[in-house]
């Protein structure tokens, strides 16, 4: 098994260790709210982390019959990787503030060029995985 596919696989643990563990941090939440709802973003990282999970095993997956090199290929996959934990990670910091509104309400650097980065990285990056399997196969 090489790098990109074992890093892929660890990709996929973590973020179903987060979905579970963010899941307690959910339920707590849910338990002390005079509403019994958790924060808006709370709720979103437990749910992407549980998403991006079984993505992570997808692009595993796919990464098995990839043409590029072993060093590509760990490139190639860092990008939808790295900006799902990067996804993950700011909905956790946005849970941790307690916020409730919309972070898209207000135009910044996240909302803004972080989007566009987000957009090009795991689109892109995906597609070449994708676009790896399909020559591979199919051609």
């Amino acid at each position: 098994m090489n790098l990109s596919i074992k890093l892929a696989l660890f990709a996929a643990g973590l973020f179903l260790l987060n979905g579970m563990l963010t899941g307690v941090w959910k339920y707590a939440r849910i338990m002390s709210s005079p509403e019994h709802r958790a924060p808006a973003y709370v709720d979103i990282a437990h749910r992407a982390s549980f998403f991006y999970s079984f993505a992570s095993l997808v692009i595993a997956k796919l990464l098995e019959f990839s043409p590029f090199s072993p060093a590509a290929q760990v490139a190639v996959a860092a990008f939808p990787l790295g900006f799902f934990v990067l996804t993950v990670a700011g909905y956790m910091a946005e849970g941790f503030r307690d916020r409730t509104e919309n972070m898209f309400e207000e135009r910044n650097f996240t909302t803004t060029w972080f989007m566009y980065a987000l957009i090009a990285g795991e689109i892109g990056g995906f597609a070449l995985i994708f676009g790896g399997f399909v020559y591979t196969q199919f051609f």
